[in-house]
């Protein structure tokens, strides 16, 4: 079971945007992000969920997609996410962040895979800055934007394929498949 959500768990690029996620349902994965671990439970973790369009239509145009694909605009025209949670690292439960990095990374997965479930997908974003989504989404000063979380009901098809010979680990897309190369288990696991 929570290997299929993992294989389903990708990171979508391209949404069906007449399906619109509400904040009831943003609610609801936020909390399984709630009740995740936290690194000496602090809970130093807030989201910021957003539905609105026009502040969506600001995330998307904030944020920076796929990296390694200098040939295309990701998401396409009329294929963006619309929904959003924002992770944020609270400054009053503690000044500085950074050492608490690994709960965001937990957050988004827990995040991800309750998406998954609901067959909704994503996509984590940590290109933006700081300074224009405190600004956009009227975050107080107090509240650092750690990672951006694109949400919507995927309408791409994302292939894992094995690491070709030359041990190339990026991702491309093909005639309108997004194709995704994973190292072997033997090649991860250390004897």
């Amino acid at each position: 079971m929570l290997k299929e959500l993992l294989l389903r768990s990708r990171s979508y690029r391209s949404f069906d945007q007449s399906f619109r996620i509400d904040r009831k349902t943003l609610l609801e994965l936020i909390d399984h992000a709630r009740l995740a671990p936290s690194s000496i439970n602090l809970q130093m973790l807030k989201f910021r969920p957003v539905t609105d369009e026009g502040e969506c239509a600001a995330l998307l145009a904030s944020t920076k997609w796929a990296g390694k694909i200098k040939d295309q605009t990701l998401p396409p025209k009329g294929h963006a996410p619309t929904a959003y949670i924002v992770i944020c690292a609270d400054t009053e439960v503690i000044a500085s962040a950074a050492s608490f990095q690994k709960d965001v990374g937990i957050c988004a997965q827990t995040i991800m895979l309750a998406a998954a479930e609901r067959n909704l997908g994503g996509c984590m974003i940590g290109s933006f800055s700081q300074d224009v989504l405190r600004r956009d989404l009227k975050l107080a000063d107090r509240f650092v934007p750690m990672l951006v979380l694109a949400l919507g009901k995927p309408d791409e098809v994302i292939e894992l394929t094995d690491l070709p010979a030359d041990g190339d680990t990026s991702y491309y897309r093909e005639n309108g498949v997004h194709f995704v190369p994973k190292r072997a288990l033997e090649d991860v696991v250390i004897e």
